[in-house]
């Protein structure tokens, strides 16, 4: 059970322990506290997590599992439930997407059909994954690669564009050219309609 937000983490905790198909077996507060558990020997079968963590976010920690421990089921339980959220989190390999304002019966049956192998998200999430791909421009506007999802969380902070091409070891002439695709691609017209779209859609939390 991974949640930096105590209060919340230990109420899921005891949920999960009154299932009796389950046992939580470690808790921590962001990714890289999972990455030292998973070196300390610890090997779930499932990873509960949330999306927005400090230091180490839900999809950076899911992206990590997915390549080092793949065998290990990873479901995320978010607030946002955005298009850009759901395509980024299908591309990190997580089984199952579920809103932190679920019934408890409906996290017991995504966890029993995750740990079965299967994948599992919720009715409302299911409708907007078909839609998305009946929809194949919108689609295209909402896969972002990770220099364009690095530079929004960049731009979304008080740094110089001059000091983000420095973070991101590039020119500020091929700066520029990210925000003005940026702005054509998701159809705003500033930095601040970068910095909007990039929290609405969960990849920047302040």
């Amino acid at each position: 059970m991974v949640d930096d937000h105590i209060l919340l983490r230990d109420a899921l905790v005891k949920l999960i322990n009154n299932f009796d198909e389950f046992t939580v077996i470690a808790a921590a507060g962001n990714g890289e506290e999972v990455l030292q558990l998973m070196e300390n020997g610890c090997k779930p079968d499932i990873v509960l997590m949330d999306l927005n963590m400090p230091k180490m976010d839900g999809y950076e920690t899911a992206k990590w599992l997915a390549v080092h421990h793949p065998e290990i089921k990873i479901v995320i339980l978010t607030m946002y439930d955005s298009e850009i959220a759901l395509i980024r989190l299908l591309k990190a390999g997580v089984h199952g997407f579920l809103k932190k304002d679920i019934h408890p019966a409906e996290l017991k049956t995504t966890l029993l059909t995750v740990a079965s192998g299967e994948y599992c998200y919720s009715n409302h999430t299911t409708v907007k994954i078909a839609s998305l791909f009946r929809k194949q421009t919108t689609l295209d506007k909402l896969i972002l690669n990770e220099t364009e999802i690095e530079f929004l969380k960049l731009a979304s902070t008080d740094m110089t564009y001059k000091e983000i091409a420095h973070a991101m070891h590039m020119t500020p002439r091929h700066i520029d050219s990210y925000r003005d695709s940026l702005f054509t691609k998701l159809e705003v017209k500033s930095r601040v309609g970068l910095a909007i779209y990039a929290v609405k859609n969960g990849i920047v939390t302040f």
